[in-house]
């Protein structure tokens, strides 16, 4: 379980430019290494579907359905733009054509299906020099409770985007900076920190921030900033799905490394189970471990299927995986083999499709299964932190390891 809190494009707002690059000037004196960092390296070598373990097990017609959100915004972009980072996967032009091939697919049949993938990409074995790093973890969206209206039993605001925070692209100043962010407030003509979760909580933007609405458990709230979306409960029993809308710039802490650290939790049983029963059973700690998680989420209602990836589209259960977007690009398809039981058998061996990042994803071969929404999809996710391995798939002529 790791957080969803990666920022997106929509909802940046205008800002002074002189304050924004005087920050970027000042990180890139500080000898901040390009990202992603030398000691970071994607392996990728030629392989085929024969290497793929389970291949003609798995049903692939959620992964087809996924493939095809995504394509939405390929196909409508400019066409000359790389798909991922630094130009290694191609442009959309290249991927337009299996985008296209995948709408023709029949989506009723698996075998269909299965050779649509397999004829149209290449398979490409990816790994790094750190395999003892590899880390599949799993997030969902959480089910809570909830008011329009401030109301007894409804304690905890959530809060919209406030008017003032700014959003920094640091790569749109500095190549080295590339896919690094942070965010602020200008004060004075300078770019400062914003508020960070203590401060927030003990009422540090109250008046500044509009409450989007009310939450019944802090607990419940504090784990829907974690996981970043999430579907509220109204008192009269309808719902509605709130959404990521922007971070106070802070750092992610995960607050289980400190349970670890003091003792509190065996690094062998940590899991977002194991958090929330040390939560309950020691009430009077709460915010003092919560609080060391400086970062704090803004939301946003949202509307139609399911919550938005960093992709841009509704993320698919069991079939959506969060990457780290500065080794691998997102909306492509990816077969993975993680160490992990589900009703299926006792690996996760499925074709899934790269839509998603966060803040705790990092690396080349660290990746994040979306369970889906409530109960069932928390006891998948929350416990999952296995080994694993995968392969990515790139449409037919693009090759990551041409030089130039």
């Amino acid at each position: 379980m790791f957080p969803r809190t990666e920022p997106r494009g929509s909802g940046r707002r205008g800002t002074a430019a002189a304050a924004l690059l005087a920050v970027a000037l000042l990180l890139s004196a500080c000898g901040r290494e390009p990202t992603p960092e030398a000691a970071e390296r994607l392996i990728v070598e030629p392989a085929s579907v024969a290497d793929l373990p389970g291949w003609e097990q798995d049903d692939p017609r959620p992964a087809l359905a996924a493939f095809r959100r995504t394509c939405g915004p390929i196909l409508r972009g400019d066409q000359s733009r790389a798909v991922g980072p630094d130009g290694r996967f191609g442009t959309r032009a290249d991927w337009a054509p299996v985008c296209r091939a995948g709408e023709a697919v029949d989506a009723n049949d698996p075998d269909a299906v299965r050779r649509f993938f397999a004829g149209a990409f290449t398979v490409w074995r990816a790994r790094d020099d750190k395999p003892e790093d590899d880390l599949f973890t799993g997030y969902f969206e959480p089910e809570l409770a909830g008011s329009l209206r401030k109301a007894a039993g409804y304690p905890v605001t959530l809060y919209k985007r406030p008017p003032d925070l700014i959003d920094v692209d640091l790569g749109a100043f500095r190549e080295s900076l590339k896919g690094e962010r942070i965010a602020g407030r200008v004060e004075n003509g300078r770019l400062v920190p914003y508020a960070d979760r203590a401060a927030i909580e003990d009422g540090g933007i109250a008046g500044k921030a509009e409450p989007l609405l009310y939450l019944a458990d802090p607990v419940d709230a504090f784990f829907l900033h974690i996981q970043g979306s999430g579907l509220v409960i109204l008192p009269d029993g309808s719902r509605l799905r709130v959404g990521y809308d922007g971070t106070n710039g802070h750092p992610y802490y995960a607050i289980g490394r400190w349970l670890i650290a003091e003792g509190e939790v065996p690094k062998e049983k940590m899991s977002l189970q194991a958090i929330r029963d040390w939560l309950a059973a020691h009430p009077e700690r709460r915010r003092e471990l919560m609080d060391r998680n400086p970062s704090y989420v803004f939301f946003r209602r949202l509307t139609g299927d399911g919550p938005v990836g960093a992709a841009g589209v509704a993320l698919t259960p069991g079939r959506s995986l969060a990457v780290d977007r500065r080794h691998l690009p997102l909306g492509a398809p990816l077969w993975v083999d993680v160490a992990y039981p589900t009703d299926a058998g006792p690996a996760l061996r499925r074709l899934m499709i790269a839509q998603d990042t966060g803040g705790a994803i990092r690396g080349p071969v660290r990746a994040d299964v979306f369970w889906g929404a409530g109960k069932p999809a928390e006891a998948l996710a929350g416990p999952m932190a296995a080994k694993g391995r995968y392969w990515l798939l790139l449409p037919n002529g693009v090759d990551p390891n041409r030089k130039g």
